[in-house]
């Protein structure tokens, strides 16, 4: 049964022009265990006192853990994007440091499984949809070390500065051999392009990983277009649908 709570801002930084990272603590001290992968809900009113709430996925990078064990944390962070005249946008994008605020979580099952034994992950996002990977970062750490396995990361966003955690991204493909990631612009191309990077929308560039239902495992998470295209793809590709997890980032008023 998810937990209620209030949570205080204690750090804020704008990730990209219209996206804002916080990082909250418990009021009541505790500590936030949860799955990487899951989300959290705020909760609040509408100015006319109409309840409401959003769902934000935890971005928050733990300790090491197997696949789909919970892990504890004291700072709890996420990605909250920009929507013209959004009341989430107004509560949390005008939230000073040490504003408070009540949640509730997590939920959610889109986490890495204990039972996968597929040799690779594709996974997928594009915008805000990409803080369940960064969760995901120190349990992948522990799936490459036992060896055997891939993982491959497709991000979508129209120019750099729109890769939320792209350095974060890029510096763990560098000191884990068996990770890729694949910066996928769509608008502009970077300034210095990296070998890494691609150039187009995410579900344009699936068909360079050639995907295989005796190899991969997919997780696509962002907006609820690439989602469903991507999802159509694999399908066509040979996935059977327990082998493609989804999440769709829908924004809200």
């Amino acid at each position: 049964m998810a937990d209620h709570f209030q949570l205080r801002l204690v750090d804020s930084r704008m990730l990209a022009p219209t996206v804002r990272h916080l990082a909250f603590e418990r009021v009541d001290g505790q500590p936030l265990a949860f799955v990487p992968g899951q989300f959290l809900q705020v909760h609040f009113h509408y100015d006319d006192g109409t309840p409401t709430k959003r769902s934000y996925s935890v971005a928050t990078v733990g300790e090491g853990s197997s696949p789909g064990v919970p892990v504890e944390v004291g700072r709890i962070e996420i990605a909250v994007s920009y929507v013209e005249g959004g009341a989430a946008t107004k509560l949390l994008g005008e939230l000073p440091i040490g504003g408070v605020i009540d949640a509730s979580g997590p939920y959610g099952r889109f986490c890495l499984q204990a039972g996968d034994v597929h040799p690779r992950y594709l996974l997928l996002a594009t915008g805000t949809g990409v803080t369940p990977y960064r969760a995901m970062l120190p349990q992948i750490e522990q799936l490459l070390a036992k060896g055997g396995r891939e993982v491959v990361l497709l991000y979508g966003a129209r120019n750099e500065a729109e890769l939320l955690y792209g350095g974060e991204f890029e510096a763990f493909a560098q000191t884990h051999p068996g990770f890729s990631f694949h910066g996928c612009l769509s608008r502009q191309p970077r300034a210095v392009p990296r070998a890494s990077d691609r150039s187009g929308h995410v579900q344009g560039v699936l068909a360079e990983l050639a995907p295989h239902e005796g190899r991969d495992i997919a997780y696509l998470c962002g907006n609820p277009n690439m989602v469903d295209a991507v999802f159509t793809a694999l399908k066509e590709y040979g996935l059977p649908v327990p082998q493609i997890r989804r999440e769709k980032y829908i924004s809200s008023r």
